[in-house]
């Protein structure tokens, strides 16, 4: 048996992490959504195996234990007991060590898939629980949906439509370490920022209150290691974008604009100062 699952990226609009707890494991506030920026994960069950096996076009992902997805299968094929292996093929869309949750995405949509072809039976809600094993964003990328999110990544309260808007997403050439800039945030110095105000702003349809609200108490942290991130946010604001936010922990950034023809404007003058940039809208 076989399909193919779609693994939407996120960017959150808000970012902010309260305290650590005493694992290590940051506690999240924030507010996600999904764009219609994807992978595609084709998912074909092989019989009389337990291989897992993953395939893909992009030549640096890891293809074994290393990729969330392969951690997706394995952690149900082993929970349930399925005596079935499965090849992965992943169509690579979303840009790698972005911020952007590709991989977790990736994971989701396997879990999402193998509940259907190993006709498990499980909730969203018991998939969350699941994906949370693996990563903290999948059991995000499981809903998919305007999202608050808040405890170490697994209390996902859906959020009302977003108010039309369109997103420029530009990475700029560096890669950052997501672990690496976790180990350097400073309690005691942060700069949290208003996430339940921003929710509040979501929820009344409030968009200018919510541009107003807009960021990433992380930014200031990951921009000292890529700096380009300071210049890709500064000429975002310059060419029009109502407002601008790193997402995750970068160092993709990301603006937003309450016009496409506004949004075109801040793309065409990125395009030559960053390689990958895309302008895209929130998933409802």
């Amino acid at each position: 048996m076989e399909l193919t699952a779609k693994a939407p990226a996120k960017v959150n609009l808000i970012l902010d992490t309260p305290f650590r707890h005493q694992d290590g494991a940051p506690e999240w506030d924030m507010v996600m959504t999904a764009i219609d920026l994807a992978d595609y994960i084709h998912l074909e069950t092989i019989p009389d195996t337990m291989k897992i096996t993953v395939q893909t076009d992009t030549s640096y992902l890891p293809r074994d234990y290393h990729n969330l997805a392969y951690q997706a299968a394995k952690t149900l094929q082993t929970r349930f007991n399925i005596h079935e292996g499965v090849t992965i093929t992943i169509d690579k869309h979303i840009p790698v060590a972005a911020g952007m949750g590709g991989g977790s995405s990736d994971a989701a949509a396997v879990l999402r898939g193998l509940n259907s072809l190993w006709r498990l039976g499980l909730t969203t809600r018991e998939l969350a629980q699941i994906g949370l094993t693996i990563d903290a964003d999948v059991p995000f990328c499981v809903y998919g949906t305007p999202a608050h999110v808040t405890g170490r990544g697994e209390q996902i309260t859906p959020l009302k439509a977003l108010p039309p808007m369109w997103f420029v997403i530009a990475k700029p050439h560096d890669n950052v370490s997501t672990p690496t800039i976790l180990r350097q945030i400073n309690y005691e110095t942060l700069e949290h920022v208003a996430v339940t105000e921003a929710v509040e702003a979501i929820q009344a349809g409030n968009h200018a209150r919510l541009f107003e609200l807009t960021g990433n108490v992380l930014e200031p942290i990951t921009a000292q290691v890529c700096p380009a991130i300071t210049r890709i946010k500064t000429k975002m604001l310059q060419f029009g974008a109502d407002a601008a936010t790193m997402t995750g922990t970068g160092p993709t950034v990301l603006g937003i604009c309450t016009k496409y023809s506004r949004a075109q404007h801040v793309y065409n003058a990125l395009k030559g100062f960053c390689r990958d940039v895309h302008v895209v809208r929130p998933l409802q």
